[in-house]
């Protein structure tokens, strides 16, 4: 997949496909909360597999219990089709584990 750089409208448009996601200037950003750490814990290790298996990477915290991801890529200075990829994989991690 190439990356590309979303325009305002592309990421207007695509906002559907990553609900819940704040769009903050050049990033995408939420905070997941779990039971505990070790749930918190266990869903970072499932999204490093993700990153990893696509070459995109999040920046984040862990504080105990909760998770809180921001998504950008640096290199484009923006949101790219591979941040809204990352998020919506994200998004699947929590539907599949309810």
């Amino acid at each position: 997949m190439e990356t590309k750089l979303l325009s305002l409208k592309e990421l207007q448009d695509s906002s559907h496909l990553v609900p819940d996601w704040e769009i903050l200037n050049t990033r995408l950003r939420k905070t997941f909360k779990f039971q505990n750490f070790i749930e918190a814990f266990g869903f970072m290790t499932r999204v490093a597999m993700i990153s990893e298996s696509i070459c995109h990477h999040p920046e984040w915290k862990n504080i105990y219990s909760e998770v809180s991801i921001e998504l950008t890529t640096h290199d484009l200075n923006g949101i790219s089709n591979l941040d809204i990829k990352l998020a919506k994989a994200i998004d699947e991690i929590i539907i599949n584990q309810h």
